[in-house]
């Protein structure tokens, strides 16, 4: 009875968080969905920002850009940037980041060669970084919709060369000249991005910078058992990280200033995100394009430059997946990306642990064996007194069916009689179940840690397991699960209550089926507690039946 009680309570968390999950995703606070908002017609690439009215940068207040004409489209071209992380498509009309593959991320194991899309601009996976200036005038201030021009159509970043800088040139008819720099270093996935004014006309140039993320959104996040969120995120220092998604950014709810903090578009395993330089206000904001695309972006305080002077607006690009080292060394909070949700204090620590396990082994197959192991060792003492109570209670099995004979259906009177045996016997019926309960949260932890780790994405094991982050193939692993689940049952005392039973029996089928659409190495992770558990629960078993024959 311990044993049904446990499993269902374990059911129940499980399902109760998947259900929490699609209430959020549906229903949760800021997800409404709102009217749209009534905007200007755009092309294909977007809009620029409304700026406040405000009396210190009413002489840089941005106007949107009027549809590009037919010639610029026509001259535009796209140049192509590679190293030894990103291989991009930059288009000179704006300057936009419009492709963008990760070289170091196949699309799956059985295609190297495929390398994972992040920005696209095919419809089924629209998602482009743009960027540009504002101001009072427009015809000196390039936006996202400006002709650009560079000197190559190909760059590379070359055997030995740890840096490597793009130039798009722009100037406009009375002398302004702007640069927009693109920086890219080796090992990483972070993009220095410039915007370098020369004012060399007559009159003082005023403007601000705009950085922006256009996504379209996606048609589902993963299965029921695999959700996971894709939409914005910020972080500001007040209210730390939180998460907008499409609704909210359609429905306008991202609009305030910030101070050191970020926006990014997030989705499972990677992200793109905008990083302000430190201690600069931006204004972060969100909204919904005419094409039913979301933007999230930010833009700077105006900047005011005389003719003879240069300035500059800077700041950094990611592109990339979600390693919690590079992202932590990049922007404070960016981390917060990689989201185990409410028990991240637990997650970050089982994260910690894993990384150190990993860093021996190297493989992510036997770093999950080892760290149940160890996850074991820990409560050993925790499931040491739940299986002698389970033990014990097994002991008074032909009493409690005695009991029942006695009473038939009259089950006021049995569990009365059971009561009565069991203070006699000194055994708590519940000893068997809240020892186990307290492990139930870390259980949930480490299915956020496996499941939202970018490190375990295509991470091969043994055999047939090649990537622990999807589920098994041949669903071997939640077969052996199920058959474990069943060995445990028929070491536990059976239910007294013929409903109980049938459940009892059911549970591993139940188990078995949901199990099957996990990822692998989680489920790897409950084979081997089940397979450690059974040991445990035998030696046991054996041991006070052993003693109550003596």
């Amino acid at each position: 009875m311990d044993n049904v009680r446990l499993l269902l309570f374990m059911a129940l968390a499980f399902i109760g968080m998947l259900i929490y999950q699609a209430w959020q995703q549906d229903y949760g606070p800021g997800t409404q969905i709102a009217a749209p908002q009534p905007v200007q017609p755009s092309t294909v690439f977007g809009e620029t920002p409304d700026a406040p009215q405000r009396a210190d940068i009413d002489s840089a207040m941005p106007n949107l850009p009027g549809e590009t004409t037919p010639t610029a489209a026509a001259n535009a071209r796209l140049i192509e940037v590679r190293t030894d992380t990103l291989d991009l498509a930059i288009d000179t009309r704006g300057g936009t980041i419009v492709d963008a593959r990760l070289i170091q991320y196949p699309v799956a194991v059985n295609q190297p060669d495929v390398k994972y899309r992040l920005l696209s601009q095919r419809p089924s996976d629209y998602f482009i970084a743009q960027s540009g200036l504002l101001g009072a005038d427009k015809e000196r201030t390039p936006t996202h919709e400006a002709l650009f021009t560079a000197a190559a159509e190909r760059y590379e970043l070359a055997e030995g060369e740890n840096e490597l800088s793009v130039d798009l040139h722009w100037q406009s008819e009375d002398g302004v000249n702007v640069i927009k720099r693109y920086t890219f270093r080796r090992g990483t996935h972070a993009v220095q991005l410039e915007h370098l004014v020369t004012n060399n006309s007559n009159s003082p140039w005023i403007g601000r910078e705009y950085r922006q993320l256009q996504r379209g959104e996606p048609a589902d996040s993963g299965n029921a058992f695999m959700y996971t969120y894709t939409g914005g995120a910020i972080y500001s220092q007040e209210d730390k990280y939180q998460k907008y998604d499409f609704e909210d950014l359609g429905a306008g709810k991202l609009d305030r200033d910030v101070i050191d903090g970020w926006i990014a578009m997030i989705q499972h395993y990677f992200l793109a995100a905008i990083v302000p330089p430190r201690a600069e206000q931006q204004h972060f904001y969100g909204k919904r394009l005419a094409n039913g695309r979301a933007v999230i972006g930010a833009y700077t305080p105006a900047k005011r430059i005389d003719p003879g002077n240069s300035g500059d607006f800077t700041g950094v690009l990611f592109l990339g997946p979600k390693l919690q080292a590079e992202l932590e060394q990049l922007a404070q909070g960016l981390d917060l990306t990689v989201d185990y949700g409410w028990l991240v204090f637990i997650a970050k620590p089982m994260y910690w642990v894993l990384e150190q396990i990993y860093a021996l082994v190297h493989n992510w197959g036997w770093t999950i064996i080892i760290f149940t192991i160890l996850i074991k060792l820990a409560f050993f003492k925790l499931s040491e007194t739940s299986y002698r109570s389970m033990a014990n209670m097994r002991k008074l099995t032909p009493r409690i069916q005695a009991l029942k004979d006695r009473y038939g259906d009259d089950k006021q009177r049995m569990q009365q009689a059971m009561m009565e045996m069991y203070k006699t016997e000194k055994i708590n019926p519940l000893g068997g179940c809240l020892p186990m309960l307290v492990q139930i949260p870390f259980f949930i932890a480490l299915y956020w840690v496996l499941l939202e780790s970018v490190e375990l994405r295509q991470a091969p094991w043994i055999l047939w397991i090649d990537d622990l982050s999807i589920k098994d193939p041949y669903f071997v692993l939640p077969l052996i699960m199920g058959v474990s689940m069943f060995v445990q049952q028929k070491l536990n005392p059976p239910p007294p209550d013929p409903m109980q039973a049938k459940i009892l029996m059911f549970l591993p089928v139940v188990f078995t089926v949901m199990f099957a659409f996990f990822p692998s190495g989680l489920v790897l992770y409950w084979v081997v507690n089940n397979l450690l558990s059974i040991a445990q629960q035998w030696v046991i078993t054996k041991r006070i039946e052993e003693g109550a024959k003596a």
